[in-house]
């Protein structure tokens, strides 16, 4: 097999999904999370419950008037940075959702056998952004057509998903896919593959948190590397 042939196989297998019988094992011992956001200065984890457990799949519980939702459009370094911009945004942290693999580490997430991809926690407050303008940033940032991929970015670990925490922020996430869909309709664009799932029925059903060093990574460094595929298309007014 030439090393063009090696590449392409390579390519393909990653972007298909693991079963969670074959994913890798992952540990019991989750990563530690920083605790404050280098830009914003606020948590990046919610409050603990009495027992000292994460609720929300292992999130937390954020202060009152608060909302969240877990975005994935690739590298989740790009992902996060814009996000961390967004007026109303209280805090960010990029970490793994969506697969198998419990604590996983970044580099087992890049084999694409963990079932996980590169997600971005977006804690917001609603009376200065909802949801649907945090998915318009979302939905017009990244290529949601592209499936298990972004840009030169292969694997399921690049899908496009939305993770979200309660039914009426789910049906949102549907609706407001409908109206960008329509929009890519009318430009002869493709179909949105992103994944769309509450939390508790993606994979393991838990956010887990990335290395501190990939926390911020932009912030920490500047020039680093950026994916946004996006369309050019603009989310309906």
């Amino acid at each position: 097999m030439s090393w063009l042939d090696q590449l392409f196989a390579a390519s393909s297998h990653k972007q298909e999904l693991i079963a969670a019988e074959s994913a890798l094992p992952g540990r019991d011992t989750e990563i530690t999370v920083p605790g404050d956001h280098l830009v914003l200065k606020t948590p990046m984890r919610g409050r603990p419950e009495a027992d000292g457990a994460y609720a929300n799949g292992g999130v937390g519980t954020f202060g009152d008037g608060l909302s969240a939702v877990i975005l994935a459009g690739g590298c989740f370094w790009g992902i996060e940075e814009i996000f961390w911009q967004v007026p109303g945004v209280y805090t960010t942290a990029v970490g793994y959702a969506g697969g198998h693999t419990p604590n996983p580490t970044y580099e087992e997430t890049c084999t694409a056998r963990t079932g996980h991809t590169e997600s971005v926690l977006v804690v917001f407050d609603p009376a200065v952004i909802d949801l649907e303008g945090i998915l318009k940033i979302f939905w017009e940032s990244h290529d949601p057509t592209q499936e298990m991929r972004q840009g030169n970015d292969i694997g399921t670990q690049y899908r496009s998903a939305v993770y979200t925490f309660s039914d009426a922020d789910h049906a949102a996430v549907v609706e407001s896919a409908g109206k960008f869909q329509a929009a890519l309709d009318a430009a002869g664009e493709g179909s949105i593959s992103t994944e769309i799932k509450p939390l508790e029925a993606a994979g393991a059903g838990r956010f887990y948190y990335a290395e501190d060093h990939h926390q911020q990574y932009l912030a920490k460094n500047p020039h680093g590397y950026r994916c946004h595929a996006a369309t050019g298309i603009s989310y309906p007014a």
